[in-house]
C-alpha cells in the first residue's frame, strides 16, 4: 500500500504545512483512537510525549481533541525523551504512545511516533491502517464515552528511575566531569538530572530551549560546542543527545566524536565478553560503517544489516532474539532495557565503562578504524525525483563499476526528509570523492 502520511520514522514535516497542521494532527489523533479503541469500550489510554519546539503546543492539543473526540483517555506527559514514552506507554498500561518530535530537524519541523501497547514502534502494517481511516470518515464516540485529558507531572522522574537502574548496584560516576548537551530539547531537564544523582561533576549544554533554539548549533548533529566546552573546562567525556534524546555522540576529552558505530562496536565487544550479546550479533543498518563489520568478524561476531531507520533495526532484532543494535547516527538500541533508541541510557553505559576499566574515554571509543567513508546530502523539490533521470542512473552505474572490489555505494531518499542521501566507502579517498561528487553533481542538475 502506498503511503502519503507516514515515514521512515513516523509522520514529519514544516509545522502549519501539510501534513503537519493542527487539523490533519486532530485526523490523525481520531484515526489513531479509532484503531485502538475498536472495540467501542470505555478505558483506554494514550500518553504523548513532546520535545520543546514551539509547535508542539498546537499539536498536542490537536492529538488531544482528535483522541477524546473517539473515546480516548489521554495522559500528557510534557517534555520527555522519545524513549521515555515507549516505556510509560507500557509501565502505564496504555493503548498507545505518541512523541511530537521531529529528532534532530531544526525547530519549523515536527513530527508525530507511535509506540504500540507493547512500547515498540508501530509496524508498517499498522501505520498503513491508520492512514488509510485519516482519510476516510471516522466515527466520533457517544456524546457519554469522550474521553478526558490529565497531566501527568512525575513522567520524566518515573524515566530517570528506569534509566539509573541500568548502571550497576553501588557504582557512581563520582570523579568524573562530564559535559551533556541536550540540543536544547526533551532531555533539558531529565539528562543533568540523572548525571548528577549518580554522582557525577555535570557542565551543562544546550538545556535552555526557547521554542526555536532545539537542535540550533548543538546536539549530536552539531557537537562543535560541547567539543569546545570539554577542553576549556577539562571534562573527561561529553554526552551529545539530539533533539528528543534518542541518539547520542560520544566526545572523548579532546573533543574527538566517536558515532554511533563505534559505541556499537565497543558496547557488542564488551557484552560478547561478558556472555550478554544475544545471538553472537550486532544488527544495524546498510549505513554502518564497513569498519564496523571487519572489526565484529575478527572478535567472531556477525553483523546483521537492515534498511535505514531505526524502527527496522528493532524489528530484526526482535525476529532474531538480539539484544543490541542501532545506527551509525548514533541510535542504540539495548532491548533488555529499552524498547527503542536511548540516547541518555546509551551514554550512562559508556561512562560505566568508563568507571569499570579506568580507561579514558579516547582509549574506549575508537575501537576500530573506519574505512573512509562520504556522505552528501542533496535536497530536491516537491515533485522532484531525481534518482529516476536517466543521467543519474548512468553516474550511478559508473561509480558501481569504479568501486567494485573496492568499497561500496549507498544512494537512498531519506525518510524524513525531502534529501536525496549518496554515500561511499573506499580505502582509496580520491577515489571516494570523485564517485560521490560525480553523482551529487548529476542528481543536483536533476533535482
Amino acid at each position: 500500500m502506498s503511503r502519503k502520511l507516514f515515514g521512515t520514522d513516523g509522520i514529519r514535516g514544516t509545522a502549519n504545512q501539510y501534513p503537519m497542521t493542527a487539523d490533519m494532527a486532530l485526523k490523525i489523533g481520531a484515526a489513531a483512537g479509532r484503531y485502538f479503541r475498536n472495540d467501542g469500550a470505555n478505558g483506554h489510554r494514550v500518553v504523548i510525549g513532546k520535545d520543546t519546539r514551539l509547535s508542539g503546543y498546537m499539536f498536542e492539543n490537536a492529538l488531544t481533541a482528535g483522541l477524546t473526540s473517539t473515546g480516548m483517555n489521554v495522559l500528557l506527559l510534557g517534555p520527555v525523551p522519545t524513549p521515555a514514552v515507549g516505556m510509560l506507554t507500557t509501565t502505564m498500561r496504555a493503548d498507545l504512545g505518541i512523541m511530537i518530535s521531529a529528532s534532530h530537524n531544526p525547530h519549523h519541523d515536527n513530527g508525530i511516533k507511535f509506540f504500540g501497547p507493547d512500547g515498540f514502534k508501530l509496524s508498517d502494517e499498522a501505520e498503513a491502517e491508520i492512514e488509510a481511516m485519516v482519510f476516510a470518515d471516522i466515527q466520533p464516540a457517544q456524546a457519554l464515552n469522550i474521553g478526558r485529558a490529565k497531566r501527568i507531572d512525575d513522567g520524566r522522574f518515573r524515566y530517570a528511575e528506569r534509566v539509573k537502574s541500568t548502571i550497576p548496584q553501588g557504582r557512581t560516576l563520582k570523579g568524573l566531569k562530564v559535559v551533556i548537551d541536550c540540543a536544547n530539547g526533551a532531555a533539558y531537564r531529565v539528562a543533568p538530572e540523572v548525571l548528577w544523582e549518580l554522582g557525577a561533576e555535570v557542565i551543562e549544554v544546550g538545556t535552555k530551549p526557547n521554542g526555536y533554539n532545539i537542535n540550533d548549533k548543538c546536539g549530536s548533529t552539531s557537537p562543535q560546542t560541547a567539543a569546545e566546552t570539554i577542553v576549556a573546562h577539562g571534562a573527561h567525556v561529553g554526552i551529545c543527545l539530539d533533539g528528543d534524546a534518542d541518539r547520542v555522540m560520544i566526545l572523548d576529552e579532546a573533543g574527538k566524536v566517536a558515532d554511533g558505530d563505534q559505541l556499537m562496536g565497543l558496547m557488542a565487544g564488551r557484552w560478547a565478553e561478558q556472555g550478554r550479546l544475544r545471538g553472537g550479533a550486532l544488527v544495524a543498518t546498510v549505513m554502518s560503517n564497513l569498519g564496523l563489520e571487519r572489526y565484529l568478524a575478527g572478535q567472531g561476531l556477525r553483523l546483521e544489516r537492515t534498511a535505514v531507520g531505526d524502527r527496522y533495526v528493532v524489528e530484526r532484532m526482535r525476529e532474531g532474539g538480539f539484544n543490541l543494535g542501532g545506527e551509525q547516527s548514533g541510535h542504540i538500541v539495548m532491548t533488555d532495557y529499552a524498547t527503542t533508541g536511548d540516547g541518555l541510557l546509551a551514554g550512562l553505559q559508556f561512562l560505566s565503562a568508563m568507571v569499570e576499566t579506568g580507561l579514558k574515554a579516547s582509549e574506549l571509543a575508537q575501537v576500530f578504524e573506519t574505512v573512509p567513508q562520504m556522505l552528501k546530502n542533496v535536497r530536491y523539490g516537491a515533485g522532484s525525483d531525481p534518482l529516476s533521470a536517466a543521467t543519474v542512473k548512468r553516474a550511478i552505474a559508473e561509480a558501481e563499476g569504479l568501486l567494485t572490489g573496492k568499497g561500496r555505494l549507498l544512494i537512498r531518499k531519506s525518510g524524513t526528509e525531502p534529501l536525496v542521501r549518496v554515500m561511499a566507502e573506499c580505502e582509496d579517498p580520491v577515489l571516494l570523492a570523485q564517485v560521490v561528487d560525480g553523482i551529487v553533481a548529476e542528481v543536483q542538475s536533476a533535482a
